[in-house]
């Protein structure tokens, strides 16, 4: 600032000449590490600006991937005092040792210390200095012990009145503590096995001193990983609540991944939530709402979030018994229906799932919820009618208010074209994992007025991303598409061909999504008529906010066809933080990482490749000019032993400079690989290492 003073005085202007208002405007954007420790000593203004309260009142460590121990401890002692609300989410490179420098911030009433190393007797010693604590994120791992927390520490769980609790272990962890909870949020993260093989048990100690107590709480939202365990814990959490309901519950949230038996505790619960409570938000196992009449006795309020996701609610019964009739649905702002393959069908008996939808239940939907801000539609068939009514996309462009979309490709395609255009080469080549696919690639232009003339301003697809101007977040994602990335079981091998309306899509509708000029995140995947990735270069060229990138299955399976124009993309991804690729025979040589060095702001890459190569100079050179990168995941088909040895290079060679370096190279199919994933940081494999839809996933605002 100082030495650039002498230039602005020429041009006049003069940074420090601005009003203290547009200063702390301007400098609510600089990491408060940087505030406090650089910053502040350039000038006595700034010195005094650094400190005023609003920058200091909450500090935010989570994603400060170059913030250490000692700038931690000097930040506390500096102006822990201040501090009212202080985020360390995720901080997993930080020494244990390093919570203790919290016990200064002795005014803190909201804490986030998820995916920080915390043991039970720090944990103590913390929060008994804590009194005017109220909200409090932790996770709770193997060897935790509540008979390790002192009365003193008791005494402030007394009062939290927000918990985020993410499991690790059956336990209740610090829940029979917490008196007074009015949101309990629960992450179930348990495991079926130790990592020595044996089977855990999901009992936990049943007793007076470790009952939860719900008596005042508000929101109850519990969101389960694979595994029995999981289930088995859960159970006994809400085993208290089929007791007695809360009168005051206005949000109950359950996410179960595969099949949750109702049992008849859970169904005395729900019984008794449609008699004594009115509910804004609503999420449930599938099994819980298939083929049971409870929707129709629940009462809601002000409803803001509903998720179906994968039940086989019909657009009947959701027209009937959740909108309602159109009635005071206008305070709903997320919806998720992803896999929920009958939502947009009058009835589900005695259909297809690849049957058309009906219109007429979409355009209720959207004149109902005419406020919607979060809509998923993926994992499903959702085919417009050739003849009847309006087209998918052609309502959803009524959706004003739209921040994040999620639709299956099979949505997008022109019914007209999809019908009339004769079957192009691409369409008839067989998608499957072979290496001796040759056909002639077309020549498609590569800029946007071309592309606009040559193909589809008029198809509806382009219409509805031009109408959604403010779309932050875009997934458009084959409804039959599978990662070949586990969660707790062996790698994928083979995956389900794309459906037969989505075989037209490609490189003219991927153009299309450049019009979205605030778009964040993008994520693609198994668009099967990808011919050259020309679309790529003109979201690379439009979309400059972009943030994530994620890009699967994209064109044919036997050859990356897309590799040149995704690197012409990079070099004007400036923005550009998350990337995500996953595509069989991926080559990660020196050309893609000599583009992806233009994107200067990239901090974490994740490749994902069956039978793919990488050069190891190439990664080796990408990470010594990329110096945000902290996060390296590369699970390709080479050998263990050119994994391993790639992997100890990088961490010898940066670790030192970048204390959050997380890097997993490891083959694709190797039956060890879930050992090696359980024991990647959950920030990085929840946000990106893991391909998920996570539009509406959750409700907004749920945590801070």
């Amino acid at each position: 600032i100082i030495s650039g003073e002498s230039e602005e005085e020429s041009n006049g202007v003069n940074l420090m000449e601005f009003s203290d208002e547009i200063l702390l405007h301007i400098l609510s954007y600089v990491p408060c590490t940087d505030l406090v420790l650089n910053v502040r000593r350039t000038c006595r203004k700034l010195a005094t600006l650094c400190l005023d309260k609003s920058l200091t009142h909450t500090v935010l460590l989570q994603k400060d991937y170059k913030v250490n121990k000692d700038k931690v401890k000097q930040l506390m002692r500096d102006i822990g005092k201040e501090i009212y609300q202080l985020n360390m989410a995720g901080c997993y490179w930080l020494p244990s040792s390093t919570i203790d420098h919290v016990t200064r911030c002795k005014n803190l009433v909201k804490l986030n210390l998820s995916g920080c190393h915390v043991t039970s007797l720090r944990l103590s010693k913390m929060l008994s200095t804590l009194q005017h604590l109220r909200s409090l994120a932790i996770d709770v791992n193997p060897g935790f012990d509540a008979s390790q927390l002192s009365s003193e520490c008791k005494a402030t769980l007394s009062r939290v009145l927000e918990l985020k609790q993410t499991l690790y272990t059956p336990s209740y962890g610090v829940v029979p503590c917490c008196t007074s909870l009015e949101k309990l949020l629960l992450y179930f993260e348990i495991l079926d096995r130790s990592r020595e093989g044996f089977m855990l048990s999901g009992q936990l100690m049943v007793g007076e001193s470790n009952v939860p107590h719900y008596q005042n709480l508000r929101v109850f939202y519990a969101r389960l990983a694979p595994g029995y365990v999981n289930q088995e814990v859960v159970r006994l959490y809400l085993a208290v609540l089929s007791d007695r309901t809360p009168e005051n519950l206005h949000a109950f949230l359950i996410s179960a991944p595969g099949s949750f038996a109702e049992t008849g505790a859970t169904k005395n619960l729900l019984d008794s939530m449609a008699r004594n409570v009115r509910l804004d938000a609503l999420q449930l196992p599938k099994a819980w709402i298939n083929g049971s009449g409870l929707l129709q006795h629940l009462k809601f309020n002000n409803p803001f979030y509903f998720s179906f996701s994968r039940c086989t609610l019909s657009g009947g019964h959701l027209i009937q018994r959740v909108i309602n009739g159109g009635k005071d649905l206008k305070s709903l702002t997320s919806l998720n229906l992803s896999g929920c393959v009958h939502c947009l069908a009058p009835e589900s008996l005695f259909r297809k799932a690849e049957d058309d939808i009906d219109s007429s239940i979409l355009e209720n939907l959207v004149v109902s919820c005419c406020n919607l801000r979060h809509l998923n539609l993926s994992a499903a068939h959702h085919h417009s009618s050739e003849s009847i009514g309006s087209h998918l996309c052609q309502l959803l462009s009524r959706l004003k208010h739209l921040l994040s979309l999620a639709l299956p490709v099979c949505s997008i395609t022109d019914v007209a074209a999809n019908v009339e255009k004769p079957p192009t080469a691409s369409n008839l080549v067989p998608q499957t994992f072979g290496r001796k696919v040759r056909i002639g690639i077309q020549t498609y232009p590569r800029n946007l007025a071309d592309q606009a003339n040559q193909k589809i301003e008029s198809s509806v697809f382009w219409a509805l991303m031009g109408s959604l101007r403010f779309l932050e977040t875009l997934e458009v994602i084959g409804s039959s598409f599978s990662s070949a990335m586990p969660r707790n079981e062996p790698a994928i091998r083979n995956s389900l061909p794309p459906c037969v309306r989505a075989q037209s899509v490609g490189d003219s509708e991927v153009a299309a999504i450049s019009q979205l000029t605030y778009l964040q995140s993008l994520t693609l995947a198994q668009l099967p008529n990808i011919l050259t990735g020309s679309g790529l270069i003109n979201i690379g060229l439009q979309c400059q906010h972009l943030r994530t990138l994620s890009l699967a299955n994209l064109g044919m399976m036997g050859k990356v066809v897309y590799i040149s124009a995704l690197m012409d993309m990079l070099k004007h991804c400036k923005c550009l933080r998350d990337l995500r690729l996953e595509q069989p025979y991926f080559c990660a040589g020196a050309q893609f990482f000599q583009a992806l060095s233009h994107c200067s702001s990239l901090q974490r890459l994740c490749i994902v490749s069956r039978s793919g190569t990488l050069q190891s100079d190439a990664v080796m050179s990408f990470m010594a000019n990329c110096l945000e990168v902290i996060m390296c995941h590369m699970f390709m088909g080479e050998s263990l032993t050119v994994c391993k040895n790639l992997q100890q290079s990088i961490v010898r060679s940066f670790q030192a400079d970048r204390p959050a370096l997380n890097v997993v190279i490891f083959p694709l199919l190797h039956e060890d690989l879930t050992e090696v994933i359980r024991d990647v940081p959950m920030r990085h494999l929840d946000e990106i290492t893991l391909f998920k839809s996570r539009v509406a996933e959750e409700p907004p605002n749920l945590w801070w």
